[in-house]
């Protein structure tokens, strides 16, 4: 088959190629995904999980990309519960070899079926930015109708999913990002947008709960912004200063079928519409890592045709 690899974790996207690779094994309980599109996270690169194993060894070259939708072409010893043939979209384990390629062995626990109404470009935007969103908002940050959120990096693959998801749970929404993304913000609901280049803390006020996909001075700053028993929770890295009277959490996504599901749902009813930047072929994914998060949306790879 063909896939993306690199064995060079110095070289950046610039050592990420399109190869032939080995087929792979279907484990006990795994799934054999053909992929038709995939997604990424432009900082992968720098994850230990890419590069090794659970137990720490060396797996180079390897394949990066975590998001999956596609069709069952193979059912692993033991698997039950999906068909093949079978239209599915996940989220890949972090250690093993990625979604950047024609097929992918994925756990069946980790994959949710797809509508026949969800395209496969759309649901490999959504496995990690939604699960992110929605666990950050309310396994996390125990969002409720009424509240006031501030979503960071509203414009991006998580955050404007959040802001649909806070929009529909009956909270007000603040979102933050370039000014250009003003108005791509404001449609998918925030009833606030600032700019994050424009003394953005006196135009927030204080806010329940401050979802952050930054980190850096951003974080820091949002700190003060979170009202008594309010939450800060990012994915960025550990904040380093605290809410006085509230909590600080960060914490990493975890696969989680059933929410897969619930997500595909609303994607199918239009409550959720998942923000794609650009659409790219396999061979140009070194240059969609290399463009980073400039790119409003996600940036899906389309390997496969419907």
């Amino acid at each position: 088959m063909k896939a993306i690899r690199t064995r060079d974790r110095e070289a950046g996207p610039a050592g990420l190629a399109l190869q032939d690779a080995p087929y792979p094994h279907a484990a006990e309980n795994d799934v054999i995904v053909k992929v038709h599109a995939a997604a990424f996270t432009p900082g992968e690169l720098d994850w230990p999980g890419t590069w090794t194993d659970r137990a720490g060894r060396d797996r180079t070259p390897v394949i990066p990309g975590h998001e999956v939708s596609g069709v069952v072409a193979e059912l692993g010893l033991g698997t039950t519960g999906l068909t093949v043939g079978q239209r599915v979209f996940g989220l890949t384990d972090w250690t093993r070899d990625g979604t950047l390629a024609e097929y992918v062995a994925v756990e069946a626990r980790n994959l949710a079926p797809l509508p026949a109404t969800v395209d496969h470009v759309r649901a490999a935007a959504l496995p990690l930015s939604g699960l992110t969103a929605w666990q950050g908002l309310f396994d996390h940050g125990r969002l409720e109708a009424g509240q006031t959120v501030l979503i960071h990096g509203a414009a991006g693959g998580v955050g404007s999913l959040a802001v649909q998801l806070a929009r529909d749970a009956g909270a007000r929404v603040i979102g933050t990002g370039r000014a250009a993304h003003r108005a791509t913000v404001l449609e998918l609901g925030a009833d606030v947008f600032v700019d994050l280049r424009a003394g953005w803390p006196a135009q927030v006020g204080r806010v329940d709960l401050v979802l952050d996909v930054i980190g850096g001075e951003t974080l820091d700053r949002s700190a003060a912004l979170v009202r008594p028993g309010g939450r800060l929770v990012t994915i960025a890295a550990p904040p380093r200063v605290r809410p006085e009277n509230g909590q600080a959490i960060f914490f990493i996504v975890e696969p989680d079928r059933h929410r897969l599901a619930d997500l595909a749902r609303r994607v199918h009813d239009r409550r959720l519409r998942p923000l794609v930047g650009a659409v790219l072929p396999l061979a140009q994914t070194a240059s969609a890592f290399a463009a980073g998060r400039g790119v409003p949306g996600k940036t899906v790879i389309r390997v496969a045709e419907e």
